[in-house]
């Protein structure tokens, strides 16, 4: 993979929305990219649809609810890309979330952040917004975790590996950070771990990264969402790559076990495909 020319931000009214910004205008400079920063949330009418059957003066308020929301997302976005070039602000689509995985696929990368059901602006969108948008789009996307410092990434980076599109299409996603990372770490588990990681380390040598230490997990793949949170703090990784696995079942996004246990509990920004 080249290195991404096009990015698309997911802007909200969550604490974490300055963390995302300052980090695509990071990745902007470092790839020389354009940014698109979107506004995406539920509208106060999708929040409240009870207030359409009132008066015309409860339509109205709802309206005055999204457009202080909208333009304190502006005002956030233009404090933290002064002086920048490259990072653009667009108006929101008009229907909201879901017109977002439509724009994804004019992105080469998305940048979007992990749900803090602790957040008071939680409420601002669906509950799979997250996995829905991954699984919809089919584009890589760098999910930021809503707690802790966020510095440079791709330093040190942790690949999770299975032989699987899925994982495939994450390390191609990755090769910009693994060319240039000091230290690539590959992990994989289940039945021939010791195989698959021959196979992957050949192929990443061919792509220009020949400094990637093998790590067999073991053969059994139960709970291998800790266990990937757990060796990623162990190496102090800046940075997991990983396939995104789930489908959709009567409109409700169900996620694999170990791709949940991620979204979940993510201590560090996590490089996702499906």
């Amino acid at each position: 993979m080249q290195t991404p020319g096009s990015i698309l931000l997911h802007l909200d009214g969550s604490a974490r929305t300055v963390e995302r910004i300052k980090l695509a205008r990071q990745l902007a400079e470092t790839f020389d990219a354009e940014v698109t920063a979107r506004p995406c949330t539920l509208s106060a009418l999708m929040r409240y649809p009870y207030a359409i059957e009132g008066a015309a003066e409860a339509v109205a308020i709802m309206q005055e609810i999204d457009k202080a929301a909208r333009d304190k997302m502006h005002a956030t976005f233009m404090a933290n890309t002064a002086g920048s070039q490259r990072l653009h602000w667009a108006e929101p689509e008009s229907d909201g979330p879901w017109g977002f995985a439509r724009r994804a696929l004019y992105a080469d990368l998305m940048i979007l952040g992990q749900r803090d059901r602790d957040d008071p602006m939680d409420g601002e969108l669906p509950g799979d917004f997250l996995p829905s948008v991954l699984v919809q789009s089919g584009r890589p996307a760098l999910v930021l975790p809503y707690a802790g410092p966020i510095g440079p990434i791709g330093r040190n980076v942790l690949v999770a590996w299975k032989e699987t599109r899925e994982a495939a299409r994450a390390v191609t996603a990755a090769l910009p950070w693994l060319r240039t990372a000091a230290r690539v770490h590959v992990v994989t588990y289940g039945e021939d771990a010791e195989g698959a990681l021959q196979r992957l380390q050949e192929y990443l040598r061919a792509q220009g990264v020949a400094n990637a230490t093998l790590h067999p997990g073991g053969n059994k793949e139960d709970d291998a969402g800790n266990k990937l949170l757990s060796f990623a703090a162990d190496l102090s990784a800046d940075l997991l790559v990983m396939g995104c696995y789930g489908h959709s079942r009567a409109r409700e996004w169900v996620m694999g076990g170990t791709t949940l246990s991620i979204l979940q509990w993510m201590t560090l920004p996590v490089l996702m495909s499906h």
